[in-house]
């Protein structure tokens, strides 16, 4: 979502450089010339009277900048989960912190026949967690075996130990550049 928003302000940005752009190089004035003034006297006499309108600039104002403040605060948020919510069994719940469970489960993939390197971060909410895998596999490797392997025991033992229901996994995976060899 936030990267549709990100390529539409930047599209809107574009065409409004392009519009100002163009409209310098033609010499295209909207006015009456150089010297004019935005709006005639008659103009701002009829929008002065016009008490509903002050008051549209001011929403319209006030809405622009309510959206500009929610754009830099999705950019600021952290894209991967800090903690996850562990059921203790008494009733209690403990966090588990996401790079614990990163590092756990990189460790558990990086070990299997044919990994040369996992990178894991954890995202989506606290109740619902995602592992996302990118797996650098040795040239070497089946990639079904060692899918076999990350969709069984390895995200089997992830969930048990953190204690969910399920979690889901999205794995990427990419064959290890290899020089050829050489027969001499």
């Amino acid at each position: 979502m936030l990267g549709v928003v990100n390529r539409i302000l930047l599209a809107l940005a574009g065409l409004v450089l392009l519009a100002g752009a163009g409209a310098v190089l033609t010499g295209y004035r909207p006015l009456e010339g150089r010297h004019a003034a935005l709006l005639s006297t008659a103009r701002r006499r009829h929008w002065h009277s016009e008490a509903w309108w002050w008051w549209a600039v001011a929403a319209a104002l006030a809405l622009c900048v309510l959206l500009a403040l929610w754009w830099l605060l999705a950019q600021l948020r952290r894209s991967r989960l800090a903690a996850v919510v562990v059921d203790t069994g008494d009733g209690e719940f403990a966090l588990l912190r996401g790079r614990a469970l990163e590092k756990a489960v990189a460790a558990e993939v990086g070990a299997l026949d044919g990994v040369a390197h996992c990178g894991v971060a954890l995202r989506g909410r606290r109740a619902a967690p995602a592992l996302r895998l990118a797996v650098r596999l040795e040239p070497h490797a089946v990639p079904a075996d060692v899918l076999a392997s990350l969709t069984g025991p390895v995200l089997d033992h992830a969930r048990a130990s953190a204690g969910l229901p399920e979690l889901l996994a999205e794995a990427r995976f990419q064959v290890a550049d290899h020089r050829a060899q050489r027969v001499s």
